[in-house]
Order: structure tokens, then sequence, then C-alpha cells
């Protein structure tokens, strides 16, 4: 049966099968690619009618859902839904029919124009490399930024078209397999690159959701191994207790860090709420947002410290999905669209430009 977030129970559990193989291949499963398939993951931002073109409300809860079953599975979906977005709002109607025809198709890509695109004739060649590229190796086709003539450019270029080189060494998130994607002398049909525009600040906004989304499900997947434990017979070591439930302290960390998840999840909801409407966003609102996303962050890392704190040192196991969640929170929660300093410097510049004008009319 399909939860209200989409993904069944018979999906979660092989995604939470394939959790700890997924971290030690630096990639995801065939298991995991089939369950993010069969969910409809991968076709969350395939425009309609032959996708789903889901709301960044109904984006953030599907990969919610998925990173509390496997983080870095939910990681490489939103990355397609992100991709999906932005190729399909720079290409409109010019979009090469070879990308939208498999809706379920798993795409990648980067918005930071480390390629260039050179015309020869009714071809362009693309060279370039692009940094963290999450599910590269597993993709159907990639959307970069590229530099044409001096002018940012967006180009489609199907995965067998480019190399693909392991560089993702990361503590956390080790499943999303972010390498680095090059290419040398790809030759691709000039309508395969369109001049476009970098992705405006409600377009990194809609990103972050999409990128905080499997940070709150990871967050949500620790509570569970700490629910668990509470529910069973584990007693406190050093202390007289016959349970972890009987600790008024335990309790009291377990409904701390129960609230900073949840107040993680309703302010990602809140802000994915408000972004779903036909209203565009504007740069006072996206600020104040990206701020709250950033606060989301690191309330997700907070209630996680305090859920090993709980569980004790017992937590580190490598075979305890807690501290793979753990990481997976730490690294995924700095993401540069989860910038917390960065995040209120601009809060502050905005308020102090808005608030505290000077009035030189008045001067004498």
């Amino acid at each position: 049966m399909a939860s209200p977030s989409g993904v069944s129970e018979e999906f979660a559990a092989a995604l939470r099968a394939s959790a700890e193989e997924t971290e030690k291949r630096n990639r995801l499963t065939p298991v995991s690619i089939d369950a993010l398939r069969r969910t409809g993951a991968f076709a969350l931002r395939t425009p309609r009618p032959s996708g789903a073109d889901a709301t960044p409300l109904e984006v953030a809860e599907r990969l919610t859902a998925l990173g509390r079953s496997c983080p870095s599975a939910a990681w490489v979906a939103g990355t397609c839904a992100t991709t999906k977005s932005l190729f399909a709002k720079n290409f409109g109607e010019d979009a090469p029919e070879e990308a939208f025809s498999n809706p379920d198709a798993l795409a990648c890509g980067s918005g930071v124009p480390s390629g260039t695109a050179t015309r020869v004739g009714d071809n362009v060649h693309i060279n370039g490399r692009w940094a963290n590229i999450s599910g590269c190796e597993d993709a159907d086709w990639a959307s970069v930024a590229v530099m044409a003539d001096g002018i940012y450019s967006w180009a489609f270029l199907p995965l067998d078209r480019l190399r693909i080189e392991q560089t993702w060494e990361m503590a956390g998130m080790r499943g999303t397999g972010s390498h680095t994607a090059v290419a040398d002398d790809v030759v691709l049909p000039a309508r395969w690159v369109v001049s476009g525009q970098a992705p405006a600040r409600a377009d990194q906004l809609a990103s972050g959701l999409t990128v905080l989304a499997p940070v709150v499900g990871a967050t949500l997947g620790a509570l569970d191994v700490i629910g668990n434990m509470f529910a069973s017979d584990r007693t406190p070591f050093m202390s007289n207790y016959s349970r972890m439930a009987d600790s008024d302290g335990a309790r009291h960390w377990l409904a701390e860090a129960d609230r900073l998840t949840h107040r993680a999840e309703r302010t990602m909801l809140a802000v994915a709420t408000a972004i779903s409407g036909d209203t565009a966003v504007g740069d006072a609102a996206a600020t104040r947002a990206a701020a709250d996303l950033a606060d989301a962050a690191r309330d997700c890392r907070a209630a996680v410290d305090l859920m090993l704190d709980l569980h004790g040192a017992s937590g580190f196991r490598t075979t305890n999905a807690l501290q793979r969640l753990w990481r997976d929170v730490s690294v995924g929660s700095r993401h540069p669209l989860l910038n917390p300093y960065l995040a209120v410097e601009r809060l502050g510049v905005m308020t102090t430009t808005t608030n505290h004008r000077t009035d030189h009319s008045k001067a004498p």
C-alpha cells in the first residue's frame, strides 16, 4: 500500500535494505534505482503529459519519504528533479525530444558554467569538467551550463558522451556518486545548446528544497532507529534503569530530538507550500525562505546529535544505521544552498536596505 507520500512500504523496505551497499559502492544499487523508478521519483519534474510535473511541495514530500529509507537515493532523485526543472525552463518548447521521451529517465546536471561550447558549422563542440554531478554513473542524460561565445548557455548531453572521473570521496552521502563529468570535444547538434540564464533566486530556493528534503528524511530515519531502541529492553549503561524509557532524562532528550526534527520538516513544507502557488517568488521572500531552509538544516544536525547522545558509542558501529544517517545529515545539510552564514548575511543586508534607508531629502 502506498503512503500519502506515494512511497509504498515495499519500495521503502527495498531502499533501506540496499542503503548500506549503496554507500559501499559509492553509487546507487540496481535495486535502489529500480525502486526509485517504480515509485515515479525520476518523473517528478518531467513535464506533462508524459511526466508528473509535481509541485515543489509534492517533490519535498516524496524526497523526504525516500530519504527516510536511503538519503543517497533521495538525493539523486532530487538532483534529477532540479535538472529537469532548469532544463525545461531554459529549453522550453525547443527541448530535444530525446530528453523527455522516457518520463522515468534519470537526469543529472550542473548550473556551474565550467565548460565551453564552440559552434562549428551545424554542430557545437563541448569541452569542460563539471564536479559533484550526483547520480552521473547511472543517469541517462545530463544538462550542464557552458559558456558559448561569452554567453551563459545550457547543453543537453546523453551520458554516453561524457567521461566520468571517480572524484567523490566524502564522509557522507557517499551513495550519491557525485563524481566529475568530463566532456572531451563532444560534438552535438546545435539545437542541443541554447542560451539561457543562471538559476534565479527562486530557482535556487526550489533546488534548496531538493537537497534539504533528503536531509529531513534522513533525520526522520534516525528518529526511527532511536524509537526502536526505546521500544526495546536496552538498559542505559552505568545506571539503575531497566529500560531507556524509564529515564526521565532520556525521555526529555528524545522529546527534544523529535521536536527539532519535526520543526525542520514543518519549516521545509511551509517553504515548499509558499512556492507551490502561481505567484512568482520575489527576492525578499526568497531571501527569508532561504534562511528558513538553512535553519531547518541546522535543526536536523542538532536533532541527530541528541540521538547519538542517547544511543551512546554503539551508535557509531559501522553496522549501525545511525552513524550512516548522521554522516549523511552532516554532509547533506552543508550543501551551499543551505549555507547558514550566507543566508543570515543576505537576510541582514536585505533587512538593513529595506528598513533603514536614510532620507537625504530631509537633510539640512
